[in-house]
């Protein structure tokens, strides 16, 4: 059944740009991988990571020097790391993020051909690389999904239970929906966002058109699919808001969506509604405790994951250290202590001292009214 849904999968149809918009280059000095023709800059570095499918994806790194997140940013149909690199680099300086954006399988200077798991395969080869090569913990992590990246945002999101946040740029609910206005999931079906969506505990931010003005270039080949001959599967398809707003209702964790009006698919970056509100949701997240863990979440991420090792990595515990940590604090640690221990002596005599004043004070007091009682006594014998 599986090789079928594949080859069913198959008929929807992917189109990176060709030729590519950019190629990869080796500096001669440094060694660094560079993405021609772009200037190197030294905020950005250029990686190529294997997947689990046997591909060679490229990504790109972009710091910030002030940043506490990291957006994974999965971008749309028909584009590559040539034509988002200028707004990757505007995105981190904006939403002051560190930002890692990639391509697909058969995407630029990716190899392979790209299908819906070399997509599952590809975010996961660079999820991986955040942890271990950059350092990026899960609760930092904001996966960001424009268009058919949100299927495998969803994908990676529906499996960590920790992350940030996950922001929904024009997402679909799934490959057939975007055609015909099914009421349920077929098993030939790709990217099944709307049975994934209620898997994400993370806080979600949904931007969309308001409007049914949104282009969607991701087609499917219904004269193949079906053998039927009354459909024209070759025009660019149109994904209405109700995909945003049906997607939004499914959230566990709402956050205000953006319903942007007058964009369309491909520009809604230009309005100045989209920075400022995805500004306030990374700020809000991030002001949020760090996400934990339940028991439930737990064994349902057990159950459901599939054993990916750049999912299933565990850091072994070492109990021995810890515990010989616990038991001999370190010397500093001591005399530290000891310091903090003979203020506190001191502040307590200081306060003695201050007390027994106080107690001095109050006896020629009390010597004071003593008088002033006799003097009254003795001027009352007087007048009688």
């Amino acid at each position: 059944m599986g090789g079928v849904t594949s080859s069913v999968a198959a008929k929807f149809a992917f189109f990176p740009p060709s030729p590519p918009s950019y190629k990869v280059v080796t500096d001669e000095l440094t060694g660094l991988l560079l993405l021609s023709p772009f200037p190197h800059r030294e905020n950005i570095e250029i990686v190529k990571l294997p997947t689990r499918r046997g591909t060679e994806i490229v990504g790109m790194y972009v710091r910030h020097p002030m940043a506490t997140s990291t957006l994974l940013y999965s971008h749309g149909n028909a584009a590559d790391l040539g034509q988002m690199y200028e707004l990757f680099i505007e995105l981190s300086i904006h939403l002051k993020v560190n930002l890692m954006g990639y391509d697909y399988s058969g995407y630029g200077q990716s190899t392979g051909k790209p299908s819906e798991h070399n997509t599952y395969a590809d975010i996961e080869a660079v999820y991986k690389c955040l942890e271990e090569t950059f350092g990026s913990k899960q609760e930092d992590v904001i996966l960001y999904g424009q268009s058919v990246g949100s299927g495998p945002t969803l994908d990676l999101a529906s499996r960590l239970p920790q992350l940030r946040a996950v922001v929904l740029h024009s997402p679909i609910l799934s490959g057939l929906r975007v055609m015909y206005a099914v009421k349920k999931t077929y098993w030939f079906d790709i990217y099944k966002n709307i049975d994934k969506i209620p898997y994400v505990d993370c806080p979600v931010l949904i931007i969309h058109v308001s409007q049914v003005s949104d282009r969607y270039i991701f087609v499917l080949s219904c004269d193949e699919l079906f053998g039927s001959k009354y459909v024209q599967g070759t025009s660019d398809e149109v994904v209405d808001c109700s995909h945003g707003k049906q997607l939004w209702e499914l959230c566990k964790d709402k956050y205000e969506p953006l319903w942007v009006k007058g964009g369309n698919h491909c520009d809604l970056e230009h309005y100045p509604e989209y920075i400022r509100h995805l500004r306030k949701f990374i700020t809000t997240v991030e002001r949020l405790p760090c996400p934990r863990m339940s028991s439930d979440q737990s064994e349902r991420v057990s159950r459901d994951a599939p054993p990916r090792k750049s999912m299933d990595r565990r850091v072994k515990p070492r109990q021995s250290t810890e515990r010989r940590e616990r038991e001999k604090p370190p010397k500093s640690q001591s005399k530290k202590s000891s310091s903090k221990l003979k203020i506190s002596f001191d502040h307590l005599d200081r306060s003695r001292k201050s007390v027994d004043c106080h107690e001095k004070t109050r006896k020629s007091v009390d010597q004071i009214e003593r008088g002033r009682k006799s003097m009254d006594r003795l001027d009352r014998v007087r007048s009688e």
